[in-house]
This record gives C-alpha cells, structure tokens and sequence, in this order.
C-alpha cells in the first residue's frame, strides 16, 4: 500500500459532473473522531481483485474497505479477495471525484501502469 499526495503533474482540474450530489454530501467539512475535529479528506483509491482492478472514492477510506472485504460492496463483492493496491488522498472533494474518473480513463489507466505498477 503506498500512499500518494493528491497533486498528481499533468492531471487538469475540470468541473465535476460524475456522482456531484454524492460529492455535495458530507457537512461541514469536519470530521469528528478520538475528541479531536479534523479537517476531512477524501481519498482515491485502488484495489487488486481476484480478476483485476477496482478503482473507488470515498471520504472514511477505513470503513469502506472492511465493507469492501465483507462483501457489502456489489462492485467486488463476487471478485473477493481484495487488497488495498495504493490511495490518494485530497481535500478537495471535487478534485478527488475528478481525479477517480480520470483513472478510470484510458490515459488514467496507462498514468497508473506507468507510475504506480
């Protein structure tokens, strides 16, 4: 698992169209946990399936993947077992959500073979 910074060199930041009123949800922007308020982040995320990649966003990175590997998740439930394969975390919720789609593209697809495989 290795963990990226969320500015990524060539990556362009387009308005969001994909899933905005997921993005829209979330409050405030704070996330509280352990008595201390932290600034909420939203991360990208890969996985290597028993027959692939999967490629996902989320805002608790930590539930998602225990929903993940409980099989909760219909996108991999049948393509068990799963393992976190790298993570990008934002803060920029729109960002992330740009950044997703733009790793499920073709030229996504060739950044991740070339600079993370």
């Amino acid at each position: 698992m290795r963990p990226c910074h969320g500015r990524v060199h060539g990556f362009k930041s387009r308005p969001a169209r994909l899933r905005l009123a997921e993005a829209r949800k979330g409050g405030g922007g704070l996330r509280q946990g352990y008595g201390v308020t932290s600034p909420l982040m939203y991360y990208v995320y890969s996985l290597k399936c028993r027959d692939g990649y999967y490629i996902g966003c989320t805002d608790n990175l930590k539930d998602r993947l225990e929903r993940h590997k409980k099989g909760q998740v219909p996108a991999t439930a049948h393509r068990l077992p799963i393992k976190l394969d790298f993570y990008f975390a934002f803060k920029d919720k729109y960002k992330a959500f740009e950044f997703e789609k733009y790793l499920k593209s073709g030229s996504g697809r060739a950044f991740i073979n070339k600079h993370l495989a």
